[in-house]
């Protein structure tokens, strides 16, 4: 049963009143009036077209929206879906909100809808970002169909993306993953996934919720908890995702993101640490191509940031690198534009010993976080020039050749992770 102190007794007398649905689609908002009309109305088009005989609540968790979020939220009639479609649902689709506090708080947030999925007994809980404004109605039915029709217990997102986006997942995220519980999970940060009610009761018992990594990135979490535990995962190709100009912190991203992986690490070492090689997950759908726009980056502005932080932060990268990583990273910050190329294997050595260093706690995690950015950057530097010409085909190239190049190195993240500081 969900931990009913979680919902308010507005919010429980709410969802008595919806009973029993087969499918709960949760929306985590926080000020976000301008994009979430298009959102519900793809959702609802997706319901009428796909779903139509089951019954289905739409979940409205916020954070304390000062915009009229949730009355977009609620208010959102289907009538006109309904005009548009000529396609009626033969059930009631419910749409409830709830305020569960003051300020964004997305492992709240995402405990508040599972919670309320497990209330109302649901078989399949999809969880859609209120940013996802390219959303199809399809997509609902590309997520829960997994879990309908074979048995799987979390489906996660393919996107198509713009050359230069999710150059964090591609770069880290989806290798190190790979590398280390042995999956190869494209996204396994996904704001658009569809989880079982197996899955979603028995993560919301798991002590996850008291830890940094299920604090910081409950999403990162839920698909490592599925990868490492008894659940069938599998991944859906979507549809073209774009990033929106609100969504771009990075800090916060490397928190909610890398921070949140590093964390998991730490209680995990004796199953992750056998895992020699990875293995393909089921996929459905085609795997994507890029995705068309162009999304303008700033090389000189990149280029400047890493090198100032490998200078300004060098005592700092001191307590984290080995010194012939921190040697060669200083070459690289020396080098002209022409010559720029930060290697597949130095960046997996570099993200092992970060991620070594947070388990150790050479100094404040937050700290060893916030000085991965700048060395990020001048990895993305490398992606985008590596990339800018390049075909769609040549991208996944590059990137499988990222991939194999962290798995063939985790035995160094074994030894810097054992390795007494």
């Amino acid at each position: 049963m969900a931990e009913e102190t979680l919902l308010s007794d507005d919010f429980l007398r709410q969802l008595m009143n919806v009973g029993e649905v087969d499918i709960v689609v949760g929306l985590s908002t926080h000020n976000h009036a301008k994009t979430i009309g298009p959102v519900v109305r793809a959702i609802q088009a997706g319901i009428l077209k796909c779903f139509p005989r089951e019954r289905v609540a739409i979940i409205n968790a916020d954070g304390g929206s000062q915009d009229g979020t949730p009355e977009l939220v609620t208010g959102a009639s289907i009538d006109d879906v309904w005009h548009q479609s000529k396609v009626y649902a033969l059930r009631t689709l419910h749409a409830i909100s709830t305020q569960y506090a003051r300020s964004p708080e997305p492992a709240a947030a995402l405990r508040t809808i599972l919670a309320a999925a497990d209330l109302l007994r649901a078989r399949a809980c999809v969880m859609i970002s209120p940013d996802a404004t390219t959303i199809e109605p399809d997509w609902l039915q590309r997520l829960v169909r997994p879990i309908y029709e074979d048995n799987f217990d979390l489906v996660c997102p393919i996107y198509r993306r713009r050359r230069f986006e999710g150059v964090l997942m591609r770069n880290v995220l989806y290798p190190m993953v790979r590398a280390v519980y042995g999956y190869r999970v494209r996204e396994p940060y996904g704001l658009e996934v569809a989880i079982s009610g197996r899955l979603a009761t028995d993560f919301l018992g798991k002590e996850i919720w008291n830890e940094d990594a299920g604090r910081m990135g409950p999403e990162v979490s839920l698909t490592i908890a599925a990868l490492t535990g008894k659940y069938r995962v599998c991944q859906a190709f979507l549809g073209t995702k774009l990033i929106t100009s609100g969504s771009r912190d990075l800090v916060a991203a490397m928190r909610r993101t890398v921070g949140a992986l590093f964390s998991s690490l730490d209680g995990r070492f004796s199953e992750w640490s056998k895992i020699t090689a990875s293995e393909p997950i089921p996929t459905f759908g085609a795997l994507p191509d890029v995705a068309a726009g162009i999304v303008r980056v700033d090389r000189k502005r990149l280029r400047e940031m890493f090198v100032t932080g490998v200078a300004q932060l060098e005592s700092v990268l001191r307590s984290i690198l080995i010194a012939s990583t921190l040697a060669e990273l200083q070459q690289i910050a020396a080098m002209q534009d022409s010559e720029f190329n930060f290697s597949d294997q130095l960046w997996a050595r570099t993200i092992f010993e970060f991620a070594a260093s947070y388990h150790k706690s050479t100094i404040n995690r937050d700290h060893i976080l916030q000085a991965l950015i700048p060395i990020y950057r001048g990895r993305s530097l490398t992606f985008v020039l590596q990339n800018r010409n390049g075909t769609g085909e040549e991208l996944e190239e590059r990137e499988e050749s990222l991939c194999t190049e962290f798995e063939r190195m985790k035995p160094y993240l074994l030894e810097v992770w054992t390795e007494k500081k």
